[in-house]
């Protein structure tokens, strides 16, 4: 490593555009900095088609350690895109720092991905789904690009898409949309199949719902799931407030429907 002072904008903020940086906050008189730098440089070496490293001496930059709120050394951060993505702080072992890389790297693929979002942004749905299978082919595990693909294929291809994010479980970040996904998939498969449904006065309302969220209708069909929420709380296994956490996670905590609905969902549950 060079003992030249990074210039810290272009060595890490600028440069994450391009590649995730790792920093290494550290300084001479920390003994688990000077033995933790040997192993994040090693695995820098490892790793240099994944991450570069950079080293920054808390004495020599501290204003940079105070705007990233650098309490206690040593003290490790991911940069990705300008922004800290992960940390951790002390000296770990090697294979605890490696899992740790393993989970909270980018995919070498990531330009791919934006490129599949800016083809979904352009209308173009279908390219998008082209380059996202490229994606998967070359990363079977790459959990974002299987969420996105599942998302675009749900509305014309529900199976295929429960299919695509199947393998998804409990410990990845992606688990709650694949639920999601999971559960829209389930609900389409009633209004393909009725019949699979109990018979019950509120059927009709519950498979109207299905429609709506068929066809995106996200505020009709939270308003009739809670309807029927409301008059059989536990139809079809309580299936119309899954539904409605189901679409809470599909939008988005901060989605505006989401924030009117849930509050409805809940005055529901407790009438």
């Amino acid at each position: 490593m060079s003992d030249a002072i990074p210039d810290f904008d272009a060595d890490v903020l600028q440069r994450s555009h391009t590649i995730p940086v790792l920093v290494d906050f550290w300084a001479p008189w920390c003994a688990p900095c000077r033995a933790l730098g040997p192993l994040l440089e090693r695995l820098a070496q490892r790793n240099s088609d994944r991450f570069v490293l950079v080293k920054i001496n808390t004495e020599e930059l501290p204003d940079v350690s105070a705007r990233y709120q650098v309490r206690s050394i040593p003290n490790v951060k991911l940069f990705v895109d300008g922004q800290v993505v992960d940390e951790f702080s002390g000296a770990l072992p090697e294979a605890m720092i490696e899992q740790w890389l393993n989970r909270v790297l980018p995919s070498p693929l990531r330009n791919r991905i934006k490129q599949a979002e800016t083809e979904v942004f352009a209308g173009r749905p279908d390219k998008a789904a082209a380059i996202l299978e490229e994606v998967l082919a070359a990363e079977p595990d790459n959990d974002v690009a299987a969420i996105m693909l599942a998302r675009l294929l749900l509305p014309s291809d529900h199976r295929r898409a429960m299919a695509v994010v199947e393998r998804i479980g409990p410990d990845s970040d992606s688990h709650p949309m694949a639920e999601s996904i999971r559960t829209f998939s389930r609900l389409f498969g009633y209004a393909e199949n009725p019949e699979m449904l109990p018979e019950a006065p509120l059927k009709p309302a519950y498979l109207s719902a299905i429609e709506y969220l068929k066809n995106a209708d996200f505020e009709q069909a939270l308003s009739t799931f809670i309807e029927v929420v409301k008059a059989a709380r536990h139809y079809d296994g309580d299936g119309a407030r899954k539904a409605c956490l189901a679409i809470f996670k599909f939008l988005g905590d901060d989605h505006e429907l989401t924030r009117e609905y849930r509050g409805r969902l809940s005055s529901a549950l407790y009438v």
